[in-house]
């Protein structure tokens, strides 16, 4: 009888780390380069290209900042909720209403003194993406709702409130029936810094705050125990309700300014693609970086090389946008792959084997056993 065990791994060292993020890194090459030959191209080429369109000009790199920085902001604040286990996976719909949210003012009161209306627009924005946050955050607070399917419920709801303002009372009437909401004034725009909006240098002080707040803080470290138990916050007298509403009220603050950023550096003004899908995309970049507000500025840098340099490709070797995506899938697949080797470890009892067909069972405890 063959034995096969799927059991939780010991804490892996910083070597057994690297070696394993080696293998998948090498994995991810050599599969998404036989991918390449198959569609015709020689993947050496394919992968230098990708990093010429990341790193290749002022013009490029520039622009992999910019797509780095919502990934990394939306990743923080993702992590903040991931730190006490409340899944939050609303960050896109927090965007969205962030983006309102600036949007209101920079459209309303574009009269207002640029320094005094970007400060509002910030304001408004993380108050728009926290309180929509704290909604799933008083649900389970109160009932023990799934946080997982209200936050991802409302990302929809968010989206289509944004879809209503832009095709109704927001739409532009200079716009000759266009379905668009009408650019922001310039007194609305993120200034540039070094030739890249000052969101980057948002970003990096954000990374500091929460670091520091995580690591540093009462609040931050009644985050943490809530994560680890929460019969020990309990037990150590901490008011539960008030740790869980405080996180995914910050939570949702931090990916409203995302929004925020978006729509005034990028945009230019509100639409239903101000999110691009980075409140999805940063839900990897945290779990990737072990929820390290540091890691996260690497993996958020990383990720955006990944797209830059997709989109390179597809002009550079006139290759569709799906094979793009393909490969991009297959390099995440096995970087993402790798930490289950981190975590579980497949271990083979052949102690006593006889004939017969092997059969895998599920043990207590999760554990996989084959006979």
């Amino acid at each position: 009888m063959v034995r096969v065990r799927v059991v939780k791994a010991k804490e892996s060292s910083r070597n057994k780390k690297l070696l394993i993020q080696s293998i998948a890194i090498i994995a991810a090459l050599v599969i998404t380069g036989a991918f390449i030959l198959a569609i015709g191209h020689n993947p050496i080429n394919v992968y230098a290209s990708m990093i010429e369109g990341s790193f290749g000009s002022t013009y490029r790199l520039r622009e992999t900042i910019i797509k780095a920085v919502p990934l990394l902001i939306a990743a923080l604040g993702i992590a903040v909720a991931f730190r006490m286990k409340f899944w939050n996976i609303g960050a896109e719909g927090q965007i969205l209403m962030g983006a309102f949210g600036a949007s209101f003012f920079a459209l309303k009161f574009s009269e207002v003194p640029r320094p005094l209306l970007l400060l509002i627009m910030m304001a408004a924005a993380a108050m728009c993406g926290g309180l929509w946050a704290l909604v799933p955050g008083y649900l389970k607070a109160k009932w023990g709702t799934n946080e997982s399917i209200v936050t991802l419920m409302m990302n929809y709801i968010a989206l289509k409130w944004i879809v209503y303002l832009q095709y109704g009372p927001w739409k532009d009437k200079s716009a000759q029936g266009f379905p668009k909401i009408a650019n922001f004034a310039d007194n609305a725009i993120l200034p540039k810094v070094f030739g890249v909006h000052m969101g980057w240098i948002i970003a990096l002080v954000l990374v500091v705050v929460i670091h520091v707040f995580i690591n540093y803080t009462k609040k931050g470290y009644e985050i943490v125990v809530f994560g680890e138990s929460e019969n020990t916050a309990r037990y150590a007298g901490m008011d539960v309700k008030k740790i869980i509403l405080l996180a995914t009220l910050l939570s949702g603050g931090i990916a409203g300014l995302v929004g925020m950023i978006q729509a005034s550096a990028v945009s230019n003004t509100l639409n239903m693609q101000v999110a691009g899908g980075a409140g999805y995309t940063a839900i990897i970049i945290a779990w990737l970086s072990g929820l390290s507000a540091p890691w996260m500025v690497i993996v958020a840098g990383l990720f955006a090389v990944l797209t830059q340099g997709g989109s390179y490709i597809q002009t550079a070797y006139q290759i569709p946008q799906s094979a793009a995506d393909i490969i991009q899938a297959l390099i995440l697949f096995c970087v993402l792959g790798s930490q289950f080797f981190m975590q579980y470890k497949i271990v083979f009892d052949f102690s006593s084997v006889k004939t017969g067909t092997a059969k895998i069972e599920m043990g207590q405890g999760g554990e996989a056993r084959g006979n």
